[in-house]
């Protein structure tokens, strides 16, 4: 019971970031990727938005995290605040 309660006052952690992803079999690749290496995240994409928004939530997301990972596959990805 004690850990329902810590995951009832923990909180979803969004974050939206701006990317160069103009693909969708780009954008699939990466969420694909996001999901292995951060599966309790919620991931999607908005390539239809002019900065292409990479939005993110999860429990104790870090947006460094998911610039590392999206950077280090090869595409831009700025946090947005």
């Amino acid at each position: 019971m004690y850990q329902f309660k810590e995951l009832q006052e923990a909180e979803i952690i969004v974050e939206v970031f701006k990317t160069n992803v103009q693909k969708e079999s780009d954008r699939d690749y990466i969420m694909a990727e996001m999901q292995n290496q951060f599966p309790a995240y919620k991931v999607n994409f908005d390539l239809e938005d002019c900065d292409k928004i990479l939005r993110v939530e999860g429990l104790d997301l870090k947006y460094e995290n998911v610039i590392n990972q999206v950077n280090g596959l090869g595409y831009t990805c700025v946090r947005l605040e």
